[in-house]
């Protein structure tokens, strides 16, 4: 059945008031594209396997559709060897090119080898040596070029020009469209009863717009939601501005869909047939993460849980029950130290964690009290520091089972008694930096800002860095942690006297790091500010 537009509290963000309700009939020139596409020479026909434990959990069927066992660990073969089988003889002799740092790069270098044509595959310097190697492995040739995807691809398409070769686009090319709408061709085939939604993460947008064409050729009230963290939300704010817009940035964290403009087509596509977006954050897709794994002991990486997190997401919203629901397990190229990462936020993803920052007054018997409200709840985490002679702070997550409610209780309880508390568990910096430098408040800094820093990891990049901060201004606090992921992330201070404050960020902006000014953040100021 189709649901109506949605009601829910979360408003745009998860709704779909900006998508059309009724969808025009779709053109045969896709249905046909995808019935013809050439893709079983590489790739296989997934499972499509039920997934009991989170079934059980939120009171509805869910069917993983199994992209992460494709033999690249992801879709992305589907559409790259569908193109390069349309290739004329011609165009192969001079081989493919393609621009990746990840699942796409595989999937070129995977299809050109079985078509037995040379492939460059350009990647940021930025790649993970995993991800490097599993392309050499294949076959491919690579060039390392740029900081991110934006300078990998000018690269490639310049070579490309230079040399005729064929750019392979990962998502805006007809063919990879087809080629990964075969997903939904399966999908219908290998379940023949009833299908209320279907959840597909976005990047570039093919991958929906793929399934959305043949999906809703075949049964359109089957409803097609689309999936985005909140921090890299392309599709979201094209649709919403009714073309597409390019984002100033985008979060790193779910790296495979971390797409700052998607393509021309595929939201030509998205617009007629994807019945609405939903954004989920950080935490929402390690808790997915989590629940991949507890079904199917396989660990999916950020972007191939979405569709999961994004599913759960519109379940709690809607309140629905007894419902089939399709998400697309779209990939598991995880590298392996991101895992304590995940294992980390996925509680807080759950809502089985809560963090707070307390202030209790500093004497006797204050500490003993704070402990009795606790209680005999959990304890995951503990951070005390004495501040001065009237007050201390602590840091403190604690196990919780009955999610926002009980969170909510607990803050009110400590309010109640009288000490100030603050609820840090949707607080980025908090997790990310302050919980590990809790120590105690450094005095007498005059003119210090914070700042929460993105900068391309790798060998110097941190003595990059730091020359290029400068010695025109000082730096009074430094916290730098690995997260295993293509970017470093820093919490920093600086001490920018009002008289330089133009220039400073005007140098910050020549720079090019993504930042975040931290300053007013209630976590930084209770536990790091003088």
């Amino acid at each position: 059945m189709r649901y109506g537009p949605s009601s829910g509290a979360d408003g745009p963000a998860c709704g779909d008031a900006q998508f059309p309700r009724k969808m025009p009939p779709v053109k045969s020139e896709y249905l046909e594209r995808i019935l013809k596409a050439r893709v079983y020479d590489v790739a296989i026909e997934s499972p499509l396997e039920p997934a009991a434990r989170l079934s059980r959990r939120i009171g509805n069927r869910v069917l993983f559709k199994r992209e992460d066992l494709q033999p690249v660990f992801s879709f992305k073969l589907r559409g790259a060897f569908n193109r390069i089988s349309h290739l004329t003889a011609a165009e192969a002799a001079r081989g493919v090119i393609c621009a990746s740092a990840g699942n796409h790069a595989q999937g070129v270098a995977l299809s050109a080898r079985r078509r037995g044509i040379p492939a460059l595959i350009v990647m940021p310097r930025t790649t993970p040596q995993i991800k490097i190697q599993a392309v050499r492995d294949l076959g491919g040739e690579i060039e390392l070029v740029g900081d991110d995807y934006d300078g990998a691809c000018e690269h490639a398409l310049k070579l490309a020009a230079e040399r005729g070769m064929t750019f392979i686009h990962p998502f805006d090319d007809p063919e990879v469209i087809a080629g990964q709408g075969t997903i939904a061709m399966e999908i219908l085939r290998q379940h023949d009863a009833a299908i209320d939604a279907i959840f597909v993460p976005i990047g570039g947008g093919g991958l929906i717009a793929g399934i959305a064409c043949y999906v809703k050729a075949l049964y359109p009230s089957i409803r097609i939601v689309g999936v985005e963290p909140e921090d890299a939300a392309s599709m979201h704010a094209s649709i919403a501005a009714g073309q597409r817009v390019t984002l100033d940035r985008v979060g790193i964290f779910a790296d495979g869909v971390a797409v700052r403009r998607v393509g021309e087509e595929t939201f030509r596509l998205a617009q007629q047939y994807v019945d609405e977006i939903v954004l989920v954050t950080t935490d929402e897709t390690c808790a997915a993460i989590q629940d991949i794994f507890e079904d199917t002991r396989a660990i999916a990486e950020p972007a191939g849980a979405l569709a999961v997190a994004g599913m759960k997401k519109w379940v709690a919203r809607e309140g629905v029950e007894g419902k089939t629901f399709v998400t697309i397990n779209c990939g598991a190229n995880m590298n392996f130290d991101r895992l304590r990462h995940v294992a980390e936020r996925a509680d807080l993803g759950q809502q089985r964690e809560a963090l707070f920052a307390v202030e209790i007054p500093e004497r006797p018997g204050s500490f003993r009290r704070f402990c009795e409200l606790i209680g005999t709840r959990n304890v995951t985490e503990f951070n005390y520091r004495y501040t001065d002679a009237a007050a201390a702070h602590i840091f403190v997550g604690l196990a919780i089972a009955g999610g926002a409610a009980e969170k909510n209780r607990i803050r009110a309880t400590i309010a109640e008694a009288g000490f100030p508390v603050v609820d840090m568990s949707d607080n980025e910096v908090a997790k990310l930096h302050v919980r590990y430098m809790v120590g105690g408040q450094a005095h007498g800094i005059p003119d210090e800002r914070l700042f929460r820093f993105e900068f391309p990891e790798r060998p110097g990049a941190l003595l990059r860095f730091l020359t290029a901060i400068g010695d025109r201004w000082n730096i009074s606090l430094f916290h730098y942690r690995n997260h295993g992921s293509d970017y470093g992330r820093v919490l920093a201070g600086i001490q920018v006297p009002a008289a330089t404050e133009a220039e400073f960020l005007g140098h910050l902006g020549e720079l090019g790091f993504n930042f975040v000014e931290e300053t007013e953040n209630p976590a930084c100021r209770m536990f790091l500010g003088g």
